[in-house]
């Protein structure tokens, strides 16, 4: 056995501050989850029509700031924090074998919105409930956000593929002190990108599938409509259809061009997938939320289309793309990880 030496970098005051947040953000998650399960209307809309949006905006921005306050971080973390968890760290070969199963259970989740999850409070809370089932089970075993938040969590591989240039290091308002859990450590590793670690084929797999998958698969999601009645297997699993077409066309481009291009290119071209993605996203979401989108009542906020000039759709196209690509692409990488590590922790033996 052994014990280890607090490394904490944030002051008592600070550190009171930041569960103060943390504890507002997870009653957030619970109003949500509660709304979905008796007031499924309200719950959906601010699930997938209010967190969901802004999330791959913050993932580019400062990712930091949501790892810090995600509910389900804190909820694998209590018993990392309440001294109940056994603190085991993941070999290479298990958190490569988590990426890629984090990776399959995103692009298996998402498109079973479409099918299920947009009309279904219960069927959302179950997938919410489900997931912090899995992270807090996960923290009674292993070491800080190994196995969860960087590891099984579905949302971690997308958070790796957008934020490689973030605006900001936030302090680290989880990990009290930093224990190698996971090498490299995508909070404290700069400019980290889903490529960073390709000690197993594992990563190199998931890696493939997110940088080059990803703009594909979104481009093919936003072109299946929202499914209302279902009656047939077959329509249930359509929704797959488009977005693993999208998915292979890019990912097979990706990897062509990453085999030709000199080392140097290589982050670079990480970048303008990553930016092809988050612009991707934006370009059919941000007119759907306000009634502009393909098939209008599918994920809609609020109806401005009345209201908004025609031109507020292409603006809302150049700016949105404008704001990635500069920012993702064009800006110089700042060398900044999404959280400030904390002290290494130091083991003692026990007498």
């Amino acid at each position: 056995m052994a014990t280890f030496k607090s490394g904490a970098q944030l002051s008592e005051q600070s550190i009171t501050i930041w569960r103060i947040i943390q504890f507002t953000s997870w009653l957030g998650g619970a109003f949500i989850l509660y709304s979905l399960l008796f007031f499924p209307s309200l719950g959906i809309l601010l699930f997938w029509n209010v967190l969901i949006p802004i999330a791959p905006f913050i993932f580019v921005v400062a990712v930091g700031i949501w790892r810090n306050i995600c509910p389900l971080a804190t909820t694998n973390l209590l018993p990392r924090h309440l001294g109940l968890s056994k603190r085991k760290k993941l070999t290479t070969k298990q958190i490569g074998l988590f990426n890629i199963i984090a990776t399959f259970a995103l692009f298996i989740i998402v498109p079973l919105r479409h099918s299920l999850f947009n009309n279904s409070g219960l069927a959302t809370a179950i997938l919410i409930i489900s997931m912090a089932s899995i992270g807090i089970t996960l923290g009674f075993f292993y070491e800080w956000k190994s196995a969860w938040c960087s590891g099984l969590c579905p949302v971690h591989p997308v958070e790796k593929l957008y934020g490689g240039n973030v605006f900001i290091s936030m302090p680290n308002a989880n990990c009290e002190n930093c224990m190698n859990c996971v090498i490299p450590c995508p909070d404290s590793t700069p400019n980290i990108n889903p490529l960073s670690s390709q000690k197993t084929e594992y990563n190199k797999l998931s890696g493939l599938m997110i940088i080059g998958g990803l703009p594909g698969f979104i481009w093919g999601w936003f072109h299946v409509p929202d499914l209302i009645t279902i009656t047939r297997l077959e329509d249930f699993l359509s929704v797959y259809e488009k977005p693993m077409v999208g998915l292979a066309i890019t990912a097979i481009l990706y990897f062509n061009i990453d085999r030709v291009i000199k080392v140097q290119y290589k982050r670079k071209l990480i970048s303008i997938f990553a930016a092809a993605g988050v612009s991707c996203y934006y370009w059919f979401r941000l007119p759907s939320l306000f009634g502009y989108g393909t098939y209008p009542d599918d994920g809609l906020l609020i109806n401005l289309s009345s209201i908004l000039p025609l031109w507020t759709v292409p603006a809302m196209h150049i700016i949105s793309t404008g704001f990635f690509v500069y920012w993702l692409v064009i800006r110089k990488p700042n060398n900044k990880s999404w959280v400030i590590r904390p002290e290494f922790g130091i083991k003692k033996a026990v007498i």
